[in-house]
């Protein structure tokens, strides 16, 4: 008789703690809102649903990705706009002072403002966002130009572009190779000592010599005109795989919400049913049993 008092006492036991469990994870389903919130519960969904989030962090950092790269092209078509004026402004005045009207004073005067305009420009070269110079190549760390005392320019980064990758085997330069922008040390593209080369003209009162700075001021012009079209058509080009990402972000969201996510209706009825049957299984229990003991449980 003690067997059989034992063998009814754990399979009440039993069911009722097959039933707890089952009010547990009704409950879980509904606090959390998610039908999947272990491997058992649906291994071929969970599997689905790892997969999709893998894809949605990638997607996630594409776009942090895309973001470093408009912040850099926008401060780079920024700075190259206002090297464009500088370089408009020098022709300007280069046109001025090499008229006869003008005399060596002027032509003096002219000459720090020349001054002023290297400086300004190789400022600019220098550009940085969060520390890291966007026309230095990939060597970003440290500023790309060093004006010394006779007015030329060294170059110290590299030639090879800073990238952002976009995906899984796309990348887009969006910082430069600062020789390719602003040329070579001492060659008829270096706009540094086109200006260095001006200041000269007209310090020494030397008509043709700034008349000579003329047409190279335009082939400079010309040169930053160029640049600032190509870092436009980067900026177009990161925009439209912007627009991509986030459609794909959203795409993968909701598959992942319909493999994941509970009815909330649903799950609310089939919870309220668990406890119905909780409940049902502790009074059951107490009159089998005539345990009062089980209404603890």
């Amino acid at each position: 008789m003690r067997v059989a008092t034992r063998s009814i006492y754990e399979t009440v036991r039993f069911n009722l703690d097959v039933i707890t469990e089952r009010l547990s994870k009704a409950n879980k389903v509904v606090s959390s809102g998610k039908r999947i919130t272990t491997l058992s519960d649906d291994p071929v969904g969970l599997a689905q649903a790892l997969n999709i989030k893998s894809s949605l962090s990638n997607i996630e950092q594409l776009e942090r990705n895309i973001n470093v790269g408009k912040s850099w092209l926008a401060a780079s078509e920024n700075a190259l706009t206002h090297v464009q004026n500088l370089i408009s402004d020098a022709k300007a005045m280069s046109v001025q002072m090499a008229n006869v009207t003008e005399g060596a004073a002027e032509r003096a005067s002219a000459a720090q403002a020349a001054q002023n305009m290297l400086e300004e420009i190789v400022s600019l070269a220098n550009t940085e966002i969060n520390g890291r110079y966007i026309f230095a190549g990939s060597k970003t760390d440290g500023a790309p130009f060093t004006l010394e005392d006779d007015n030329s320019v060294i170059y110290n980064g590299n030639n090879e572009p800073f990238t952002v990758k976009i995906g899984r085997t796309s990348t887009v330069a969006v910082g430069s190779d600062g020789e390719s922008v602003f040329g070579s040390s001492g060659e008829l593209d270096d706009i540094f000592n086109t200006f260095k080369e001006l200041k000269a003209a007209l310090q020494n009162n030397d008509v043709s010599g700034i008349q000579g700075k003329i047409n190279q001021l335009d082939d400079h012009f010309n040169h930053i005109a160029t640049k600032i079209s190509d870092i436009g058509s980067k900026m177009n080009r990161l925009e439209i795989k912007e627009e991509i990402l986030q459609n794909l972000d959203i795409t993968n969201t909701e598959r992942l919400s319909k493999i994941e996510d509970a009815d909330i209706t649903d799950a609310i009825m089939k919870l309220k049913a668990m406890e119905t049957a909780y409940q049902a299984a502790l009074v059951s229990a107490s009159r089998v049993l005539q345990l009062s003991v089980v209404d603890y449980l």
